[in-house]
């Protein structure tokens, strides 16, 4: 069960104030072409402009906050694929300690470049989530370091959830947000501060179809496990929901929505083409879910969060390149 009582409004508004000054006001943008193909009146949260390139930060640093002194002096570690490493590690910078990021072993190089660039100490190991966390488990234990997950950490979510609690105040009028979904952290974030602020507020998730496992979840009403998860979006690669954003998006979501890796690709390109948006494929996958659901969403107010904008270059070359 849930202690609603930790995710009430005083808890957000505490998180917002320990981020002001620290993590940027991200913009809210609109593209006519967009929306028109959407069928509704279709905003972007911009996450891709927030400190490291995503939401990551909101979170990272709010735990971090938290912590006590002796905890933040002896180290921190966690492990991702990109984001949560970039923010973990710009985190700890602020408050001058130590991090140690667990990094897969195909991680991206702008991911990697920038998380080093920070000034954490990264060791690469396996290739899913899971594989990290067990590796940096160990570590922590071994070296005495405070864990900091990207979502399995209440006060995780409370920093993520901040990105719903800062849309609302731009976008007062919202029918709709649509939440890129890998492990939980964001969107049980922003079901968790839509109960606190408003619940009338319709909160989807999006992930890709062949890294299902929160739609499958949802379908069972348990958590499952899937098998693999090889998408180009590789923020969204977790196996299995996290245990503790489940049940806050188990109680809240409207649905999971499924995309395929064309739509991904597609959404990123008019994304950057016609709105001018630089969203890496984790970051798209919510426009993805507006525009090959748009049946669902016609004539609404709608925001589609662009979680993050780190892309590889080769990445973007390959979606503006068309076929021969």
């Amino acid at each position: 069960m849930t202690d609603w009582s930790f995710y009430g409004r005083d808890r957000f508004e505490e998180a917002r104030s320990a981020l002001e000054g620290k993590a940027h006001v991200t913009p809210v943008a609109r593209c006519r072409a967009l929306s028109e193909m959407a069928g509704c009146d279709l905003a972007f949260k911009c996450e891709n402009l927030q400190r490291v390139g995503a939401f990551k930060f909101r979170g990272a640093f709010y735990m971090l906050s938290t912590l006590a002194e002796a905890e933040r002096a002896r180290g921190v570690i966690t492990y991702s694929s990109g984001n949560h490493a970039q923010a973990v590690a710009l985190a700890a910078s602020f408050f001058k300690t130590r991090a140690v990021i667990v990094m897969p072993e195909d991680a991206s190089g702008v991911k990697l470049a920038a998380t080093r660039g920070y000034g954490a100490e990264i060791l690469q190991h396996g290739f899913t989530p899971q594989e990290r966390q067990v590796f940096a488990t160990h570590l922590a234990d071994e070296r005495r370091l405070t864990m900091v997950p990207p979502y399995e950490d209440p006060r995780i979510l409370l920093g993520q959830g901040t990105v719903l609690t800062e849309l609302l105040e731009q976008e007062p009028t919202l029918e709709v947000v649509l939440v890129p979904v890998g492990g939980g952290g964001l969107l049980g974030g922003i079901c968790a501060a839509a109960r606190a602020f408003r619940p009338a507020l319709e909160v989807y998730g999006v992930e890709p179809e062949v890294a299902d496992d929160w739609a499958r979840s949802m379908e069972a009403g348990r958590i499952l496990r899937i098998r693999s998860a090889n998408t180009i979006a590789d923020g969204l690669r977790s196996l299995e929901p996290g245990a503790i954003p489940f049940p806050i998006v188990k109680e809240i979501v409207r649905g999971i929505l499924r995309v395929n890796e064309d739509d991904i690709r597609r959404a990123m390109l008019l994304l950057l083409t016609r709105a001018k948006v630089v969203a890496e494929p984790s970051g798209a996958v919510s426009v993805a879910g507006a525009l090959v659901h748009a049946a669902r969403f016609r004539h609404r107010r709608v925001a589609a969060i662009i979680s993050g904008g780190n892309v590889e270059p080769a990445t973007l070359a390959e979606i503006a390149t068309p076929p021969h």
